[in-house]
């Protein structure tokens, strides 16, 4: 983790550094592509500065305020980073759009140079954070940003060299427009599914399946009013109302670890169970109330 976090710092101070240059380049030679690509850099220094913080703050300890802890810390985080990243696409797909109708001249001489600079920049960033890509949402997000900006450089030289060669004008705002729609695409999932935990929607588990195997447990009659939750990424919550026969304390803790067992093979961890006898009217999964 610690290394996570000093290689985040890394990425931090590469991409301050690519954006500086990149909005004097941009300046100097008329290029969109070259502004929109500073943008998406300093939208990923603060993603990945947020990220970092987030890391931070998620290892703090429970406390009698913050029982479940400090993890949903970095699910805020992501949806953030995923929120920036949807609006800066949006705003860069307008501004195209602007430059599409009065294309003007672009100094590729100056352009593609800064263009290089930045894309070897966020190659290293990416190098640094691709084998953490998978460990949260949180730096999920923040490689995204990486992975984004990393595309829309080489797409800017790419642009560059044509416009050195041909002189076609349009070639910039098109790449401009390109890599939005591929950022759009990317942030929205995380977007989404960032959302959810923080709705505490259900995690893709058949909750129809979870019931039969709980009331095939003898001395169940009913498993009804399930909730299922995500505190984190990967923490998944569950309680339930179980409806028994009157049985002994001792009879009723086998059930109840029953009912762990059987969770557990759904990747459930953290588990409330309420036993009860002739108390619900409301059976279903799903409380009506």
């Amino acid at each position: 983790m610690l290394m996570l976090e000093r290689k985040m710092l890394i990425s931090v101070v590469l991409n301050v550094g690519i954006t500086i240059a990149e909005i004097i380049g941009g300046i100097l030679s008329g290029s969109l592509a070259l502004l929109s690509d500073s943008l998406h850099n300093f939208s990923d220094a603060m993603g990945i500065l947020a990220s970092y913080i987030a890391l931070r703050i998620g290892k703090m300890k429970k406390n009698e305020k913050f029982t479940f802890g400090y993890r949903r810390a970095e699910i805020l985080v992501a949806f953030l980073n995923s929120t920036i990243l949807v609006g800066v696409s949006l705003f860069l797909i307008v501004e195209a759009y602007r430059r599409f109708s009065n294309l003007k001249p672009i100094n590729a001489r100056i352009m593609l140079p800064v263009a290089t600079v930045g894309l070897f920049a966020n190659l290293i960033s990416v190098a640094l954070l691709h084998e953490h890509s998978h460990e949260s949402m949180n730096v999920r997000s923040a490689y995204l940003h990486l992975l984004s900006d990393t595309l829309s450089s080489i797409a800017v030289v790419v642009g560059g060299l044509m416009l050195m060669k041909y002189g076609v004008l349009w070639i910039d705002p098109a790449i401009t427009v390109a890599v939005s729609l591929y950022i759009l695409r990317e942030a929205y999932y995380i977007l989404k599914e960032s959302i959810e935990v923080l709705m505490e929607a259900s995690p893709n588990i058949n909750l129809e399946s979870i019931k039969k195997e709980i009331e095939s447990i003898p001395g169940v009659r009913n498993a009804h009013h399930f909730h299922v939750w995500r505190v984190g990424e990967d923490e998944i919550h569950f309680e339930c109302h179980i409806a028994t026969r009157d049985m002994m304390l001792s009879e009723a803790q086998k059930i109840i670890d029953k009912v762990e067992k059987i969770l557990r093979k759904h990747g459930i961890k953290h588990v409330t169970i309420q036993l009860e006898v002739d108390r619900c009217e409301e059976e279903g999964i799903i409380c009506p109330k």
